[in-house]
């Protein structure tokens, strides 16, 4: 009996293992999470100084954008870093309220800079205050007149802004029966004052206050009022033009002279005269 023997096979060749495909795995798109947190920082810094409040403006809105972009590649699955985003457009918003503080700062140190300087200037041409002894005759205006002694009758008071003052002779004055101010046994006398405005603006009249004071101890001499004297000015001088008003006075009937005292208006510096009686 013969038997029958299959002859040995050979056995297949082993093949490496290959791992399949998984459709959809990319990496992690991380770059604008990134890219907000960096710049939220920067930004944030930046509008702590209020002069940058420009560059804390620009950086948070590019921060906040791209934050909110970043969370939403996270939500998506693109990204792995919502956290970062998250905190970026959080920093993006903070340089954005920053810079809006920054702004107003800046915008207010630089208004009232712009004041100062401007009070300054005003403060330092200012035309219609000048020190005393600073009035003379027009024939002496020019000349040195810091003298810090009073005027004489007929002398004018030249003014920066080229208001004049002129201040006339003391001359004796019958009050009439009905005037107020006028001492029995004491004499009266009229002077006259003149107002020229030769500046470029109207001048306020209403504003000039004339004043006196009589003899060497310098005694408060009475405004006399009747139906001639005591108005005093009122209105106001256009350039070009000027206005006489009259005034008296009520002084001892041994006083010498009569000082009188002229003040155009707040802003200027009174004037006196020295009148002889």
């Amino acid at each position: 009996m013969s038997q029958f023997t299959q002859p040995p096979q050979s056995p297949q060749p082993q093949q490496p293992y290959t791992p399949a495909h998984t459709p959809g795995l990319r990496p992690a798109r991380n770059g604008l999470g990134v890219s907000a947190l960096i710049l939220g920082i920067i930004g944030a810094v930046s509008g702590l100084i209020p002069f940058f409040f420009w560059l804390a403006g620009i950086l948070g809105v590019i921060a906040l954008i791209l934050g909110l972009v970043g969370r939403g590649r996270a939500k998506r699955g693109e990204a792995t870093n919502k956290g970062t985003a998250t905190f970026g457009a959080v920093l993006g918003l903070v340089a954005l309220i920053l810079s809006v503080v920054g702004a107003v700062i800046t915008f207010k140190a630089v208004d009232d800079a712009v004041n100062d300087l401007s009070k300054a200037v005003a403060d330092t041409t200012a035309s219609a205050k000048p020190e005393a002894g600073d009035a003379g005759s027009t024939a002496d205006k020019g000349k040195d007149k810091d003298t810090g002694k009073a005027l004489e009758a007929g002398d004018s008071a030249v003014y920066d802004d080229d208001l004049t003052v002129t201040v006339g002779d003391a001359t004796s004055y019958t009050p009439d029966s009905f005037a107020s101010g006028h001492t029995k046994g004491n004499r009266a006398y009229r002077i006259a004052v003149v107002v020229e405005n030769a500046g470029k603006e109207k001048f306020d009249a209403a504003l000039v206050n004339v004043e006196a004071r009589a003899g060497k101890d310098g005694v408060n001499a009475e405004q006399i009022f009747d139906g001639k004297v005591g108005e005093g000015f009122s209105g106001t001088v256009l350039p070009g033009k000027k206005v006489t008003v009259q005034f008296a006075f009520d002084a001892p009937a041994d006083a010498e002279n009569l000082t009188v005292e002229v003040n155009p208006g707040f802003t200027y510096a009174a004037t006196q005269w020295d009148l002889k009686l």
